[in-house]
């Protein structure tokens, strides 16, 4: 399923090309690209869960208090899909402002929901690119998102 999302993501949205296709049209091209009918249906599910969480007016992923008071715990069933090297970026990146509590959840909610044994940073990193891609407001935090992404840093982080 990730890999569907990943193409998907690579070949139609972030090259901004029209994604408003024909589900059927969309599963065809799918199929005929390799994948398997009942990993389309969940990848395109997945897709338009991401799109009903930015879509409502209401944020069930909002904390009452300061956002510096706010402390996130995990779930054991989140600890075992985000190790330790994944709870810290998703930290790192609310420290540098890329995602907020809301974007946070909506990562946590995303990740939660793929299909899959294997999980890494890598794939987190990809995550929360789809997740700010889709959330209105949130084009600086996409681009900065972007950098870390596809650029290697060089020397230590600071």
């Amino acid at each position: 399923m990730f890999d569907i999302l990943m193409y998907l993501f690579e070949n139609f949205i972030h090259n901004e090309t029209e994604f408003r296709v024909d589900q059927d049209e969309l599963t065809d091209e799918l199929i005929r690209a390799g994948f398997h009918h009942d990993e389309i249906f969940k990848a395109l599910e997945w897709l338009e869960k991401l799109a009903e969480l930015q879509e409502t007016d209401i944020n069930p992923y909002l904390t009452k208090g300061p956002a510096a008071l706010v402390t996130r715990i995990y779930t054991a069933e989140e600890e075992a899909r985000l190790d330790v090297e994944c709870r810290g970026f998703l930290m790192f990146l609310e420290q540098v402002n890329v995602l907020d509590s809301t974007t946070r959840e909506m990562v946590i909610d995303r990740v939660m929901e793929i299909d899959s044994s294997e999980f890494c940073l890598e794939d987190l990193k990809w995550v929360v690119l789809m997740v700010l891609f889709n959330v209105p407001g949130k084009e600086n935090a996409y681009a900065q998102m972007e950098d870390l992404l596809f650029e290697m840093p060089e020397g230590p982080l600071h």
